[in-house]
């Protein structure tokens, strides 16, 4: 029974062995079919004939709307999306404050027409009566004085009555120019606080794309240059022209802001979407050129990116790099390969590290 036993034993891991050993040939044998690929003829330095940035769509033509008025909101007139045309009233804040300011300037007014009216005759009469010898000088300056000061309270009063009927222009929030309402940040019932946004308005006929560089890159850079702009969402693109160049970076952290107007376009844009831009720039033949791989040979792991290289043995060697700006359909190389070490474009099969190559020819 047990030489049966031991019989069936040995048979059974012939078996396994005969079986494994085919398996393990035939990954041998798979691993040992070179992959076709296709070679760079070396790194690209400096290739790209523009810098790219990113950027953001804008209305050229917009505003947050406020007041300077504290008072509950009575009214609003309008909703998002709605458009609307210039002076027309967007809200209405509570005036029963203002309302009694100018029931007294129109009072003060009342008094002062009424002051100046007596003091206006009484100086006519004076003048004549001093004209005709039958008025002192002492009397006639008290007259003239006395006239005067009831002219510039009345000048005074009317222009109280101008600055609150200027204030009501704070109540009656309208329309500074031709738009859409794109943002309500308050409700009816809220308390309206000066300079808080309570609308906001833009004017969709216009866009310009808002973005920025560093100081290497801002010196390049002309006015009035036509540049690329590619949107983000839909990968259109569409044409600009560079129409404002700041020439400080105090306040926005060493970067400059550039401002580009948009060409008129059938593309559906939106204020918000996001963009990127390429300034066309000229080539040079500095220290300063940038080293540059196609971004559709990047391999990546994790937050770890990199190209196959070929290595002496012939076979795949995975390089990983440190990478910088994007520019088009390739990538800026920090560190990890040099401009004149070529990499592996694109392959027949799959690559990893130690894989046999072919390159083709």
């Amino acid at each position: 029974m047990n030489t049966i036993r031991y019989t069936i034993a040995i048979l059974f891991t012939s078996i396994f062995i005969v079986s494994c050993g085919s398996d393990v040939d035939k990954t041998v044998s798979e691993q040992k079919i070179p992959v076709t690929v296709t070679l760079s003829s070396n790194t690209q330095k400096n290739a790209s004939p523009f810098i790219t940035t990113s950027g953001k769509i804008e209305a050229s033509n917009n505003a947050n709307l406020s007041t300077r008025m504290m008072g509950f909101v009575n009214k609003i007139h309008v909703t998002v999306g709605d458009e609307v045309e210039k002076g027309q009233l967007l809200i209405s804040i509570n005036n029963s404050d203002l309302q009694a300011k100018l029931a007294q300037a129109n009072a003060s007014i009342t008094q002062a027409k009424a002051r100046f009216s007596i003091a206006k005759k009484d100086y006519n009469r004076f003048k004549n009566l001093f004209e005709d010898n039958s008025a002192s000088q002492k009397e006639m300056d008290d007259m003239t004085s006395n006239y005067e000061m009831a002219k510039a309270r009345l000048e005074a009063a009317q222009q109280m009555k101008n600055e609150v009927n200027a204030q009501f222009a704070y109540v009656n929030i309208r329309a500074p120019f031709k738009g859409v309402i794109t943002q309500k940040l308050i409700k009816e019932g809220d308390m309206a606080n000066p300079g808080v946004p309570l609308l906001s308005i833009e004017n969709p006929s216009n866009f310009e794309v808002i973005t920025s560089l560093n100081e290497n890159e801002i010196q390049q850079i002309k006015k009035d240059v036509p540049v690329s702009i590619k949107i983000k969402s839909s990968g259109k693109i569409i044409k600009g022209k560079v129409s404002e160049i700041s020439r400080s970076a105090q306040n926005t952290g060493g970067q400059y802001q550039v401002k580009i107007n948009l060409s008129k376009t059938i593309e559906n844009i939106l204020s918000g979407m996001y963009v990127s831009v390429e300034f066309p720039v000229e080539k040079t033949n500095t220290s300063n050129d940038k080293v540059l791989v196609s971004t559709g040979a990047l391999v990546h792991k994790g937050q770890l990116s990199g190209v196959y290289t070929v290595s002496e043995n012939n076979t795949a060697l995975l390089r990983w790099l440190r990478l910088g700006k994007t520019y088009g359909d390739q990538v800026e190389v920090l560190s990890g390969l040099n401009s004149d070490e070529a990499y592996i474009l694109n392959s027949e099969g799959k690559l990893y590290n130690g894989a046999p190559i072919n390159i083709k020819k």
